[in-house]
């Protein structure tokens, strides 16, 4: 109800007589239910009066209401002499307030859908065969096949979509001709990328099973770098910076434990939704890759820093999702960019000065090498990080500098290396 923004009779009376005044006190409601402050729906709800006014003058129907209409709109603000007394209507956000009621009204039926026309992006259909084989038979994330996507266009631009014409040639001329200017890693990916787009084909019976071996390889060190990692004290000063008096404080806190505690990757904090956490048994289920489920323990400081958040932090709104957005709408993390800036904001509140890499990962590394120096065994790591391959888990075993000179041998011959 428009009532609950507006006091005075003569304002209410005026935005119920306008030719939006039908929609307003659904659309108020709509904006609160999405988190908007008070001040914020006022604003929004006399551009959208505006709006109204703007369009009886020039006889327009609201069921006419369109992208162009308000173009057309926000060219008007710029020069607007309508005489109304707040503030002419021209806030920052007017326009913005106009889109929002045009999509309410789209929701509502009560103008017709956009009919923009979309552009087939190039191989759709293939792309597509790809991307489905890659989700439901290899168990991949969406996420990690669009950024597989992004580097079979170019090869589909130089071999095209029909797969019958390729050959072991061409496919390796391409990977010469187009990795020869690349870093060594997006190369690696490039054609980690280009083996998965033809073994999708040798299953649909496309291709032969051979020419996947044809990709060249790029030469690499496995594990040859050390895992990047925060010791200990720097990791609780990280944690420590969050400020729990504010929502934003006991929100960032409850993440960064949960990273540092079970080495949890960005993708999990986005997708762990409020039912994930079986306070009675004290377990965290964690969905990772390849669509595989685990049970974790939840440490202790962990799970007060989630209560708190839940309790007097957390929106109170029906998204199943465990972390929300601050700022309105209230929506979940959508990418897991989102997490790895916020560890990034904590470092530098922290003051952590030069930290070796400034994303989620950080303290996925830093919590696997404290594990490690505490004494627990490769197996157990692997277990809490979910590593499929024990290589993944034996990278962190360079970090523990001490064990590694015990059983150092000396150079043959007694020189030095």
């Amino acid at each position: 109800m428009i009532s609950s923004y507006f006091d005075a009779p003569s304002t209410l009376r005026r935005f119920r007589e306008s030719v939006v005044g039908k929609y307003l006190d659904a659309f108020a409601a709509s904006l609160g239910a999405v988190g908007y402050s008070r001040a914020t729906v006022r604003l929004c709800l006399r551009a959208v009066v505006h709006l109204g006014g703007w369009t009886q003058k020039r006889k327009l129907p609201m069921t006419s209401l369109d992208e162009e209409a308000l173009r057309r709109f926000h060219h008007h603000l710029s020069r607007c002499r309508c005489g109304l007394r707040e503030n002419k209507g021209c806030f920052p956000g007017s326009v913005r307030a106009a889109h929002m009621f045009l999509a309410f009204l789209r929701h509502c039926d009560a103008v017709p859908p956009a009919t923009v026309e979309v552009a087939r992006p190039p191989f759709e259909e293939e792309l597509a065969r790809f991307r489905l084989w890659m989700i439901q038979r290899r168990g991949l994330a969406t996420p990690t096949v669009r950024l597989y996507e992004t580097y079979l266009l170019p090869f589909l631009g130089a071999l095209g979509g029909d797969s019958s014409a390729y050959d072991a040639a061409a496919i390796q001329r391409f990977v010469i001709q187009h990795l020869d200017s690349r870093g060594r890693n997006e190369a690696r990916l490039c054609t980690v990328a280009l083996r998965a787009y033809l073994r999708c084909l040798v299953a649909e019976g496309r291709v032969a099973p051979g020419l996947v071996r044809c990709v060249p390889a790029v030469p690499q060190w496995r594990l040859s770098s050390l895992p990047r990692h925060l010791d200990a004290p720097d990791v609780e000063r990280v944690i420590a910076s969050c400020d729990v008096s504010v929502t934003k404080g006991l929100r960032d806190r409850a993440i960064l434990l949960l990273l540092a505690r079970l080495g949890l990757r960005a993708s999990d904090i986005v997708a762990m939704t409020v039912d994930d956490v079986d306070w009675s048994r004290g377990t965290l289920r964690v969905r990772g890759k390849s669509r595989r489920e685990t049970l974790l323990p939840l440490p202790q400081d962990a799970g007060d820093a989630l209560l708190a958040y839940l309790e007097r932090g957390r929106p109170q709104v029906t998204i199943e999702r465990m972390f929300l957005t601050l700022s309105p709408p209230t929506r979940p993390f959508t990418t897991s960019a989102s997490v790895s800036t916020l560890v990034r904001v904590a470092l530098e509140r922290a003051g952590i000065a030069d930290p070796p890499s400034r994303g989620a990962h950080l303290l996925r590394h830093s919590a696997a090498t404290a594990m490690l120096r505490a004494g627990s065994d490769l197996d157990t790591i692997s277990t809490i990080l979910r590593h499929r391959s024990p290589d993944s888990t034996a990278h962190y075993a360079k970090v523990d500098v001490a064990m590694l000179l015990q059983v150092a041998q000396p150079w043959p011959g007694g020189a030095s290396c």
